[in-house]
């Protein structure tokens, strides 16, 4: 971090969400709950398609991959956050803000290429049922998580190299709870508009046409699901749903943020909480709540470990 050393500015304080005592004991308490909640409810549907045979697919095998995105897109600025209103403590390194905003692009643009994989797999699936063996295959599932991983690691890369490019010798204060570059490179201490307006539009440009093609994607199997109505066709529209619902909540907020990134810090706020805290829980809600075979599968695990207690005897000292 050379480049960092030469700016004047070797620490941020970061605003967080709002100044009142009572509201950040509030937003503390509701914050902790639904990390907490991210974490184990997506690591029981990890444990869930590890120990089930019956979901050892490719949809699932993404799927699982989606949550280790999403647990960690919860964890790269949410504990800190947290720990933050505890302590009082709200200022962060350069290094740690550029490092914040490395994993934020590492997990968003990661996610985007994983959920139009997802996309893909239900296409096949339904479009080309015939055909979805010899498609999706174990190394073809293999080979699209790497290389949504690849492509979440090129995006991040070049916003933080545009990062590092930027002098800070002046203002310090990220109206933020993390740091993202819609708001970090505001504080530069040269004129960005130009092309920090473009670096940023970008993202939102990147965020926005994928979104087209999985909508398109998703409209393409609907109308296929219509044509064939029975009980699959039932299952299929249930789990497309479920895609698309995960899909629509994250990149709603990522393509207003990235699309229109001179917008009210408030709405930035409000659309960074949303994809950062609140998306990352509703994928084990969403595909829990309405996938069965997922239900079934963790009644069974509930129902197992149930009985392995009571299978253990106890022993008394």
């Amino acid at each position: 971090m050379d480049v960092a050393n030469q700016s004047t500015v070797s620490e941020f304080v970061l605003l967080g969400l709002s100044n009142s005592w009572e509201l950040q004991i509030f937003f503390f308490m509701v914050f902790s709950l639904f990390y907490v909640a991210t974490i184990v409810g997506n690591s029981l549907i990890i444990i869930t398609v590890i120990v089930d045979s019956h979901l050892h697919s490719p949809m699932y095998f993404l799927l699982t991959n989606l949550s280790i995105i999403d647990m960690s897109l919860a964890s790269f600025a949410t504990p800190k956050m947290i720990t933050d209103y505890l302590t009082g403590h709200k200022t962060i390194s350069f290094d740690g803000c550029i490092t914040q905003i490395f994993f934020l692009h590492l997990f968003t643009g990661t996610e985007i290429i994983l959920l139009m994989a997802m996309s893909f797999d239900r296409y096949i699936a339904i479009c080309k049922p015939l055909r979805y063996a010899s498609v999706i295959n174990p190394r073809v599932c293999i080979a699209l998580v790497v290389a949504s991983w690849v492509v979440g690691v090129m995006h991040s890369m070049s916003q933080v190299i545009f990062a590092l490019t930027l002098p800070f010798c002046g203002p310090n204060d990220v109206d933020s709870f993390f740091c993202d570059l819609p708001v970090v490179f505001q504080l530069a201490c040269v004129d960005t508009y130009v092309l920090g307006f473009f670096m940023i539009s970008t993202s939102g440009i990147i965020a926005l046409s994928s979104f087209i093609l999985l909508f398109n994607s998703y409209v393409i199997i609907l109308v296929t699901i219509k044509n064939h109505s029975s009980r699959g066709s039932s299952k299929a529209l249930s789990t497309c749903t479920a895609h698309f619902i995960v899909v629509f909540m994250f990149f709603g907020p990522c393509i207003f943020v990235y699309m229109w990134p001179l917008s009210s810090f408030l709405v930035d706020k409000t659309l960074s909480v949303f994809y950062t805290i609140f998306t990352p829980i509703m994928n084990p809600v969403i595909y829990t709540l309405r996938n069965q075979e997922v239900k079934t599968a963790m009644r069974k695990l509930k129902n197992r470990l149930l009985n392995s207690n009571k299978a253990t005897p106890l022993h008394y000292f």
